[in-house]
């Protein structure tokens, strides 16, 4: 068989949406090539993949082998009664699938263990589960590890337990995944556990030009773990080419002095634990100074209907909806080219038919409006507005959330425009931007932090506290830009660190 590189991904419509509700993302045969390396090192009779998709891990763990000259059995699951035939016509034959079972992995597991499994797991998140399965997987977990995980873990969290725990004592599993399971509001108390019951050899990341999910949302890493002591330290790569030569070399035990296309860092778990298992080691001491002692954040404004609530200037002279019941806004990190918006960049905006006003009926009754703006509301009535899911909890539905200017906006979704923004129009952001609320509001108290925010020593410490995405892209929620660590040199620099003694007032930012 030919090997494959990558999977050819339906790019929108009913075959993507069929692909997400599925999670079915193919593995590459070089990603394929260095995960079995690791499980099949100690030549187990027996290997199992939970999740079979069309069969990669049967592939290349048969080759493995035969190179090898050992004894292999193959057994797999999935819930895709289709997946066999699939298997088949990538290469193997009945006698390669006839341990292979059309059954549910994490709530009907095979009774024995496996001293070898290899998996990559459907990628279904928390929001595509129903109530229900959100309720049996987190008490199944909860019996597992002995603790609550959080309801927003997608399957892929689950079925990494059940695979733990399906684990025989010494066995080694190996496990693609995305980012997220280090990264999620539930992965502190998930990693605690598996560090504490299980030893991590190794955490597999991709540099972008590497990833093995291209036109994929989502940033892939690779755990290798095995059921034995936990130990203090663990091997963290990066890859920065699809080859699997250097990573075969060392998930084998043939590990070299000099590596081309992967760097190789030994970290402390509890290091790796505080930094995160996605992100670089932490070479420096902690930085003293966070951005949350300097300001807060908040998220862009939530319309539940942009279509409706956020327009043109035209169009709201069009419709009759006078200026005070506007607010200038901006729904989109494109709209604002550069570091700064200003009130001509709106000018701009508008020009080119980019909506740039926000309706903001929140202190008249209805019957006080404009007829011209009663009319506008009762035409969103008419269209279902008072019914969507954002809205209808809104009294009035028409209710718009309210968020003073803020003096910087943070671009906080992106691959290599992430950026914090100076605010000269006086707009407020749509859920495309943070909101950064400096702690003073002196002028050059805010221009100073923009300063040191804007940095690109700060920026590249965006990636201690964003969650990684497909193609290098980082998303950073407000809490966590809230604990981006500020360069301490900067800081003293800026002479921001005098604003930490003070409790009020003013800040002198003279010459001494």
């Amino acid at each position: 068989m030919r090997q494959k590189r990558h999977q050819s991904l339906p790019r929108a419509g009913s075959e993507r949406e069929a692909l997400r509700s599925k999670g079915q993302f193919w593995t590459p045969d070089w990603v394929a090539e260095f995960m079995v390396t690791y499980v099949l090192r100690d030549q187990p009779k027996q290997l199992l993949d939970p999740a079979l998709g069309e069969g990669v891990f049967f592939r290349t763990a048969k080759r493995y082998a035969e190179l090898h000259r050992f004894e292999l059995s193959l057994f797999g699951r999935d819930v895709d009664p289709d997946i066999v035939a699939q298997a088949r016509q990538s290469g193997l034959t009945d006698a390669d699938l006839r341990h292979v079972e059309i059954r549910d992995f994490v709530l009907d597991p095979p009774s024995a263990k496996f001293p070898a499994i290899v998996a990559n797991p459907p990628y279904i998140r928390h929001h595509r589960l129903s109530p229900l399965q959100k309720a049996i997987l987190r008490d199944f977990a909860r019996i597992a590890t002995g603790r609550n995980i959080d309801g927003r873990a997608g399957l892929h969290v689950y079925f990494l337990i059940r695979a733990l725990q399906t684990l025989s004592p010494g066995g080694r599993l190996c496990y693609i995944v995305s980012a997220d399971i280090c990264e999620g509001v539930f992965a502190d108390v998930l990693w605690q556990w598996i560090t504490s019951q299980y030893r991590l050899d190794a955490v597999i990341t991709f540099s972008a030009e590497a990833t093995p999910f291209p036109g994929v949302d989502t940033n892939a890493l690779v755990f290798c773990i095995r059921n034995e002591r936990p130990e203090e330290r663990f091997a963290w790569v990066k890859c920065r080419r699809p080859d699997a030569e250097e990573l075969v070399a060392l998930l084998s035990g043939n590990g070299r002095k000099k590596y081309q296309s992967i760097e190789v860092h030994e970290r402390a778990v509890a290091e790796a634990l505080s930094t995160g298992l996605s992100r670089p080691p932490s070479e420096t001491t902690p930085d003293r100074y966070m951005l949350g002692d300097f300001a807060t954040v908040m998220r862009g404004i939530v319309t539940g209907d942009n279509d409706f609530f956020f327009m043109t200037l035209s169009r709201a002279k069009e419709l009759g909806i006078p200026e005070s019941l506007l607010v200038k806004a901006v729904g989109r990190m494109r709209d604002i080219d550069g570091e700064e918006i200003s009130p001509a960049d709106l000018e701009r905006l508008e020009t080119r038919g980019r909506p740039t006003r926000l309706l903001s009926i929140n202190d008249f009754p209805f019957e006080q409006l404009p007829p011209t703006v009663q009319a506008y509301l009762k035409e969103g009535e008419y269209r279902g507005l008072d019914k969507k899911t954002l809205i209808r909890t809104r009294r009035p539905w028409y209710r718009m959330e309210t968020r003073k200017c803020p003096p910087i906006m943070f671009a906080y979704l992106g691959r290599r425009n992430t950026r914090f923004i100076r605010n000269h129009a006086q707009v407020v952001p749509l859920t495309c931007l943070l909101c950064v609320y400096p702690r003073q509001t002196d002028a050059e108290f805010v221009e100073r932090l923009w300063k040191v925010l804007s940095h690109p020593q700060t920026i590249c410490n965006l990636k201690k506290v964003g969650k990684s995405y497909g193609g290098g892209a980082l998303k950073v929620e407000p809490r966590a830009l809230e604990r981006l660590p500020l360069p301490d040199e900067l800081v003293h620099s800026e002479k921001l660190d005098a604003f930490l003694g003070l409790k009020q007032g003013s800040l002198d930012f003279g010459e001494t």
